[in-house]
């Protein structure tokens, strides 16, 4: 197979990092003991469904001392010295991947886009208002974790500054991501066709489905089902409130006011992206999004870390010595050569920042014996009405089948991304879970 029939196929997939990263490639080098460079990796899809990578890109912008840009690919290699060079340069786009999720897509789509949701809700929306009902669960304790981490985290000279890599620039790099972030991406669905993973489609009855361009791909298998899940409890809440006139959600002042100071208020930077709030449809989109920001995804992307990247060799969230092959020093090469491994020592987190990164992972991953699950408990004012109680009841129902799904699809073993020797089954999306770090469960709010 050729590259024009891969693309053709959408069998070459690529973790992109380069543009994101090569502005704060020299300022992050004149830091004592840090690097960076900008980095691509292409993958291509076999025909199981799995990836395989075919080469890592690691760039080097002209920078003082040396005004050439340096650049080189990588493959996985065959003899002893290119697998060397070839772990070295994973080692790096692991650093890259690790700061990437934890300022973007964790820090930032959840945790910091969150609050103007949960500002607006308590400011205005009366607590009576069905919306704020609604919302108001998936909001509990967020301001309070976003401040412990503004202060613990994030704060200049902290942990993230210290053991990430892109350093004392990690909240700017973050700043600048949120330059891309649009409401109308931040939906399952809507994200998942964004990055090409999924196309959407209509089925007979008019309703809209998403094929994923790689079928056995956990997070989306289980996350979609979680997002259809949230979306027909929204949809029957946002119908039994809103179901006496047509023009209930655009006529609804209190609404109307929330929606406007979200967009105003809390993201004014953003113009582009958000959708109306005119009609039932619109306001079952903007909930169910807001809803899933809070529960699915916060949890996929978190309570995981400590799993995948507790053990630092697996997962480095830093990088602290250059590609040999990028000065072509004749004594590193041959101290390479002889002890390959101590190259990679090297270049992976002292011993100090490693134990900081393994001991935020654990408590970040780590489930409090108050959490509150989605689907849990019912609030005391749906209780009461029968159309409501009968919605959530049949909410919950659907959250216990994703449970017994989520089995059925990890022991089958021809997902291969899921089932086989030393894979973890993937079982983020599992609605409840026990206290302590379990990799399951999905609380219903942005609480750690």
């Amino acid at each position: 197979m050729n590259v024009a029939d891969a693309l053709k196929k959408k069998r070459l997939f690529v973790l992109d990092y380069h543009d994101t990263l090569m502005p704060y490639v020299q300022k992050v080098r004149e830091i004592e003991d840090k690097t960076l460079y900008g980095s691509r990796t292409l993958f291509f899809l076999n025909s199981d469904d799995t990836l395989v990578p075919l080469g890592i890109e690691l760039t080097r912008p002209p920078i003082k001392g040396d005004p050439k840009q340096w650049k080189e690919i990588f493959p996985p290699g065959t003899n002893s010295t290119d697998v060397w060079l070839w772990r070295l340069a994973k080692a790096h786009v692991l650093s890259h991947d690790s700061c990437i999720h934890q300022l973007v897509i964790h820090w930032l789509r959840a945790h910091c886009c969150m609050e103007p949701y949960a500002i607006a809700t308590n400011r205005r929306l009366s607590t009576m208002h069905p919306i704020y009902r609604l919302l108001h669960p998936h909001f509990r304790y967020t301001m309070r974790i976003n401040a412990n981490a503004r202060k613990n985290l994030i704060s200049a000279g902290g942990i993230i500054e210290d053991t990430f890599s892109t350093a004392s620039y990690s909240v700017e790099l973050s700043s600048l991501a949120y330059k891309e972030w649009r409401f109308d991406l931040q939906g399952l669905p809507d994200d998942l066709v964004h990055r090409g993973m999924a196309e959407r489609k209509t089925d007979p009855s008019g309703r809209d489905v998403f094929e994923l361009t790689i079928k056995d791909y956990p997070f989306a298998n289980d996350g979609l089902l979680l997002w259809d899940a949230l979306w027909q409890w929204v949809t029957k809440y946002v119908n039994h409130y809103y179901a006496d006139a047509e023009n209930a959600v655009i006529n609804d002042e209190e609404l109307q006011a929330w929606w406007k100071e979200i967009q105003d208020k809390g993201h004014p930077d953003i113009k582009e992206g958000w959708p109306k709030l005119e009609t039932k449809e619109h306001l079952i989109k903007i909930a169910s999004t807001i809803a899933w920001v809070g529960s699915g995804h916060h949890a996929s992307v978190n309570f995981l870390q400590y799993a995948y990247g507790g053990y630092i060799p697996n997962r480095p969230s830093i990088a602290r010595a250059n590609m040999l092959t990028e000065n072509r020093s004749v004594s590193g090469r041959k101290e390479f050569l002889n002890q390959p491994e101590e190259k990679l020592k090297k270049l992976f987190p002292t011993e100090d920042q490693a134990t900081k990164v393994m001991k935020t992972m654990f408590l970040l991953s780590m489930h409090s014996p108050d959490e509150e699950y989605i689907g849990d408990d019912i609030e005391p004012a749906w209780d009461l009405d029968q159309s409501i109680s009968n919605a959530f009841e049949e909410f919950k129902t659907k959250l216990m089948m994703l449970e017994n799904k989520i089995d059925e699809l990890n022991q089958n073993e021809d997902l291969k991304n899921r089932n086989g020797a030393g894979i973890i089954p993937y079982e983020a999306m599992k609605p409840r879970s026990n206290p302590g770090i379990t990799g399951i469960g999905v609380p219903y709010s942005i609480s750690i």
